[in-house]
């Protein structure tokens, strides 16, 4: 069985926690070995945090975490939860709350749009916030609207380009108001139009932000801080700029130094 594994820590008081906090989180899948093995972290309120690493590190498994995506079975009691959003460790009595304040874009949008249209995809995630038809149908509008895409909520996903699929993943993420967002490789395979307008929308969002991601040219631009995941653990954790032109670290983990810092 996957495991999913914590040390006992002293947190601060609740007026002082972090927006995210990892405490020696270990993991692997099906009795295989450790994809994470004794990762900690905090992301403080507001902070854009850049997680980069060679194939196979464990970026998307750490970041499914992050939402209680994984483990496959959740604890049932917080006291053994490696993860603590604004203080509330997630457990299975605090997913709603916990999917509430994060929000998870996935790497490959067909992984999360399911709906016939545009406007249902956006609305299931409020919808099972229990909010009003009226609610509801405000956060849809005011969601598309946030990534350009006012007028297509009876479009077909399967008729959009993958950038249009993306910010449709993007929408329902915002509509369900989160205080933070994780994304995993949000810009895999995206046209430069499309890159460009995602980043428009991830600098708009003024909560934290957690992005994984190849594209070290686009963590320059988007955040404050570089977490280096290699095997399972972190190798390097600092300010973005600092951390990416050393060329020395970035060759050890199968990275480049990104062009507008050499």
């Amino acid at each position: 069985m996957p495991e999913s594994v914590a040390t006992e820590n002293a947190l601060p008081s609740r007026a002082e926690q972090p927006a995210l906090s990892v405490r020696s989180l270990a993991y692997a899948y099906g009795g295989g070995p450790a994809v994470l093995n004794g990762i900690s972290f905090d992301v403080p309120h507001g902070q854009k945090v850049a997680v980069v690493g060679p194939s196979g590190a464990g970026k998307s498994t750490l970041l499914m975490h992050l939402n209680g995506l994984l483990p496959e079975t959740v604890p049932a009691t917080a006291s053994i939860a490696a993860v603590s959003v604004d203080g509330v460790a997630i457990s299975h009595d605090t997913l709603p709350t916990i999917r509430q304040r994060v929000g998870f874009v996935f790497q490959d949008p067909d992984d999360q749009l399911f709906c016939p249209t545009v406007r249902e995809d956006v609305a299931f995630g409020p919808l099972n916030l229990g909010l009003s038809r009226e609610e509801v149908l405000t956060r849809v509008t005011a969601g598309l609207k946030q990534v350009g895409l006012s007028g297509y909520e009876h479009r077909s996903t399967l008729q959009l380009s993958l950038g249009e699929r993306k910010r449709v993943c993007v929408a329902g993420v915002l509509a369900c108001q989160p205080q933070t967002l994780v994304l995993d490789e949000p810009f895999t395979n995206l046209d430069p139009r499309a890159r460009h307008s995602l980043i428009d929308i991830l600098k708009q969002f003024p909560g934290t932000q957690v992005i994984a991601t190849h594209d070290l040219d686009l963590v320059v631009k988007l955040c404050d801080r570089v977490v280096v995941l290699d095997g399972g653990q972190i190798q390097a954790d600092g300010p973005t700029r600092e951390l990416l032109r050393d060329r020395v670290l970035m060759e050890k983990h199968g990275l480049e130094v990104p062009w507008q810092l050499r």
